[in-house]
């Protein structure tokens, strides 16, 4: 399943800060389909995605009926992004 999608970076405050983009409602409805067959557990769902020049293997994280993409440092810091700036994200989930 392949998808793109835009959204901004939020920062998700704790003891180190985690920075994550909110993947929209008709496309985490989109995973939920495929969801069961593709997560290894506690409902995560393994993802391979592209912002910018930078592509990077994650899982999704289930958060409020939707799906939230984490940012690691090796993808923020070379697109140069930071909580507020709106990224494009190609996505496909590995089933």
């Amino acid at each position: 399943m392949e998808l793109v999608f835009a959204g901004p970076v939020i920062e998700w405050r704790g003891p180190p800060p985690y920075y994550f983009v909110t993947v929209p409602a008709e496309e985490s409805a989109d995973i939920r389909e495929v969801a069961a067959t593709a997560t290894y557990g506690w409902g995560v769902v393994p993802v391979e995605a592209r912002i910018g020049g930078t592509a990077f293997t994650t899982s999704l994280f289930p958060k409020d009926g939707g799906y939230l993409l984490p940012l690691k440092s090796a993808v923020r810091k070379p697109q140069g992004l930071s909580a507020g700036d709106d990224v494009t994200v190609e996505m496909t989930v590995r089933l």
